[in-house]
């Protein structure tokens, strides 16, 4: 699938992580039925440093560990992050973040 020259894969993730920008995360939200809020942006941010630093995508455990770390035991909470990203947490906040689906997530 292409949108203005960005492509993705099958499953909706990015192919070349450089074409992400805020524009295309909100692009990515809206067509997942997501409307992107401070809190969203916060996860988002979080999960791209994290990348930064760890060079893979986070699945649940380490992604609840690490929001824990940053943003406090209330927001580092699984039931938090459902409601934020639901479904998969770590795969639609990784899809918007423009990052690769985290490895052991199916």
């Amino acid at each position: 699938m292409t949108n203005n020259t960005v492509v993705l894969d099958e499953e909706g993730y990015l192919l070349n992580l450089q074409d992400w920008t805020p524009e295309l995360a909100n692009q990515l939200a809206q067509d997942v039925d997501v409307e992107l809020t401070d809190a969203h942006w916060e996860i988002i941010h979080l999960l791209r440093d994290f990348y930064k630093e760890f060079e893979v995508s986070p699945a649940m455990r380490p992604l609840v560990k690490a929001v824990s770390k940053k943003l406090g035991a209330e927001k580092g909470r699984s039931i938090y992050l459902m409601t934020l990203f639901p479904g998969s947490p770590p795969k639609l906040a990784a899809k918007i973040a423009g990052l690769p689906k985290p490895a052991n997530c199916l």
